[in-house]
């Protein structure tokens, strides 16, 4: 009984060692693995390159080409001080320009998931579109990501910037579409947002060339990397057009290098904004025509009695 004892012993000890042994090959080859899916992952983040758009300057894109129907109503005011403002004929020679003002530059800094930026677009696209038809100003669009952390962790600001940087590289004449839809039917804010997917069909719905590429662009997240960069270069400042102004909300809007400050939603008081600072650049910029002095009086010649 008692070898019958020692040979039921041993053989427990030797299954308990090959469990042990098998428990820990198994913990090692799963640590290692999860270590290799890790290094693999940080090491494709790291090599991965920051792709940059095209079609922007200075992390802008100008508009120039609008929807017929964006501009059919026109603005408030033209923002465009004429000759004839500037005390010259009233009927100016078609052939002489220089007497013209230079378009003001109006800068739009948005945030997609900002509500103050939706107000100001929502107010004001149709004049904009108004005067950038008839060439009184020039808008450029800074898409910026300021409220990334306000969607539950989707980042919906930074995917929604980098869907407008594949918009303005391979459709730029629908980017004012798209920019618009982004803010005027906008997710509420601490919401989860458009997916990658929906912002690649509301590209397609507002009629994108290259449809497919654009979609690819969107849902691969090929910008996302330069929308964190052009972010923090314009919280670093200074803003195109102006002296020493940073970005200090997700929606600033910069009129000849001045912030405005007025109601996101009023149009009237914006456009009085832009015509008296366009007006204000027209007149620093012409010089007064010097009145000739009378000549003096001759000293040698005696008057005349």
């Amino acid at each position: 009984m008692r070898e019958k004892a020692q040979r039921l012993h041993a053989q427990q000890s030797r299954a308990r060692l090959v469990r042990r042994i098998i428990i820990g090959l198994v913990a090692a080859v799963a640590v290692g693995s999860i270590g290799a899916a890790v290094a693999y992952a940080v090491g494709s983040s790291l090599s991965k390159p920051v792709l940059s758009p095209s079609g922007m300057v200075d992390d802008g894109v100008t508009v120039d080409v609008v929807a017929p129907s964006s501009a059919d109503a026109g603005a408030a005011a033209t923002p465009t001080p004429t000759p004839t403002e500037a005390g010259s004929s009233a009927t100016p020679d078609p052939e002489a320009t220089e007497g013209m003002a230079a378009p003001t530059e109006i800068h739009i800094y948005v945030d997609y998931l900002s509500a103050g930026a939706s107000e100001f677009e929502k107010a004001n696209a149709r004049q904009l579109a108004g005067w950038i038809k008839e060439g009184a100003v020039t808008v450029t669009y800074h898409p910026v990501a300021l409220l990334t952390a306000s969607s539950n962790g989707t980042k919906y600001s930074l995917r929604a910037a980098s869907a407008a940087a594949c918009v303005v590289t391979y459709s730029p004449d629908q980017f004012f579409d798209f920019n618009h839809e982004l803010l005027t039917d906008q997710p509420e804010i601490d919401s989860d947002g458009r997916s990658d997917v929906q912002l690649a069909d509301l590209a397609v719905a507002v009629g994108v060339q290259d449809a497919k590429r654009v979609r690819s662009c969107i849902e691969d997240q090929d910008f996302v990397g330069w929308a964190k960069d052009a972010t923090a270069r314009a919280l670093e400042g200074p803003l195109p057009g102006s002296k020493d102004l940073k970005l200090s909300n997700e929606a600033l809007i910069v009129v000849g290098g001045q912030a405005y400050v007025g109601a996101l939603n009023d149009p009237a008081e914006f456009s009085q904004f832009v015509l008296t600072t366009a007006s204000d650049e027209y007149y620093g910029s012409t010089e007064p025509t010097p009145t000739p002095a009378p000549p003096a009086p001759d000293a040698t010649k005696t008057p005349a009695s």
